[in-house]
């Protein structure tokens, strides 16, 4: 009992290990609407959702992602937020990103209300989105 206990123990920490090691050169870059999710946010919910076969594919040297969550609260007070995740190169030079987006995924959604309500859904369509990419690139 006390094995299977410890390895399933093992095997959920070497899962989270897999998504929560980022490369140290990694570039995350986050365009988002402050009122819905804030950088380092964005950038987290980027790095959660990033495996690191990812990395091993697409090394951080030569790729970047890029993370935009736009949107808002409308007049009759709807909640309307897009979120985008976009994989770019960057330059061999000075390690630029360059824009010539290698996969894009958009996620949008709508819900009633604002405020924190809101700020979830946004995540969790950055979220979507990141998986989206991430899914087209590794099986």
């Amino acid at each position: 009992m006390k094995l299977r206990t410890m390895l399933a123990g093992s095997a959920l920490l070497l899962a989270t290990q897999a998504f929560a090691e980022l490369p140290p050169k990694a570039q995350l870059l986050d365009f988002s609407n402050s009122s819905l999710i804030d950088s380092a946010s964005a950038k987290a919910v980027l790095a959660e959702g990033i495996p690191a076969k990812v990395w091993k594919v697409y090394p951080a040297s030569k790729w970047a992602f890029v993370s935009q969550v736009e949107g808002g609260v409308t007049s009759s007070g709807v909640c309307v937020v897009t979120a985008r995740v976009i994989m770019v190169p960057l330059t061999t030079t000075v390690k630029a990103v360059l824009f010539r987006p290698e996969k894009i995924a958009t996620a949008f959604d709508t819900a009633p209300g604002g405020g924190e309500p809101c700020r979830q859904l946004a995540k969790a369509k950055l979220a979507e989105a990141t998986q989206s990419v991430v899914s087209s690139l590794v099986k």
